[in-house]
């Protein structure tokens, strides 16, 4: 992998970091993350018009993209309306890489190098290590955070497909924002209108940040797809877990005990080891 794609990726998972903890920090998940789809399909249609559409190819990966996209939002709010962010936010990106490497081999036909490997394994480990300190006895928000894992891997390899396919990786990204954010409109409209109008007056600023967030950081690393393994992307994105170790320290004023440093540590350790892949 490059020195820019390795730049762009770890950037992209402090923005993604970044909007999770928007989410969780919220008082409504729920409908925090409806207005960061919302925030996010806004920026696409101010945007789309200036850049190149994605190519007739790639169209057939976007229905299906849009598509598990709103499933993972739906999720995402529910993972959190369950669980901790401390627990539930590993779990969802921990078990994915593996997941992507796995089936990517068989699926695209990418074939991780040894060095590669080790550097998936030592990011998964260190991810799911930190989740797994924490109490297992919350079996619905483990449920939701598992199966977020799954849609997880197989949007990251449908979107690392169709991105390449599309010629066009930020196109691709707007057109699949604003593809998810239309559900969640119809939803709000229909089954939470007063609601999500009364909420949205004082916290559009939420779904402004956390939509620019979550855009930006998909499309860096849709991009990052077209130019690296799809496996190396998806697990170096995961270092996203130590800014969110970051921004619970510096930020939060949560205590970091040793074991949490030492997973935050191996996690660092394997985006070494993928920079040398």
């Amino acid at each position: 992998m490059s020195l820019a794609a390795f730049g762009i990726v770890v950037f992209a998972a402090l923005l993604h970091a970044a909007w999770n903890a928007i989410v969780k920090g919220a008082s409504d998940t729920t409908l925090t993350t409806i207005l960061v789809t919302l925030g996010a399909g806004a920026f696409a249609i101010v945007a789309l018009p200036f850049l190149t559409q994605p190519a007739p190819a790639s169209w057939g990966f976007l229905a299906v993209a849009a598509i598990l996209q709103v499933v993972y939002f739906s999720l995402v709010a529910a993972a959190y309306g369950a669980a901790d962010m401390s627990q539930a936010y590993p779990l969802m990106r921990g078990f994915a890489p593996l997941i992507v490497a796995s089936v990517g081999t068989v699926v695209i036909g990418e074939h991780p190098t040894p060095i590669a490997w080790a550097g998936i394994g030592l990011i998964s480990a260190g991810v799911l290590s930190l989740a797994l300190r924490g109490r297992l006895s919350n079996g619905r928000g483990i449920a939701f955070a598992l199966a977020n894992a799954v849609v997880i891997a197989t949007y990251t390899l449908v979107d690392g497909t169709g991105a390449r396919l599309s010629g066009s990786p930020a196109g691709y990204t707007l057109w699949l924002s604003l593809l998810t954010a239309i559900p969640f409109l119809v939803y709000v409209l229909v089954r939470r209108r007063e609601a999500f109008f009364a909420y949205a007056r004082t916290n559009w600023w939420l779904g402004a940040a956390g939509g620019v967030a979550t855009v930006t950081s998909y499309g860096l690393a849709l991009w990052a797809m077209t130019e690296a393994p799809i496996a190396l992307v998806a697990a170096l994105r995961e270092t996203s877990i130590l800014f969110g170790t970051l921004i619970a320290f510096f930020i939060l004023r949560e205590k970091i005990d040793a074991p949490r440093l030492v997973a935050t540590l191996i996690i660092a350790s394997g985006a070494i080891v993928l920079r040398l892949a």
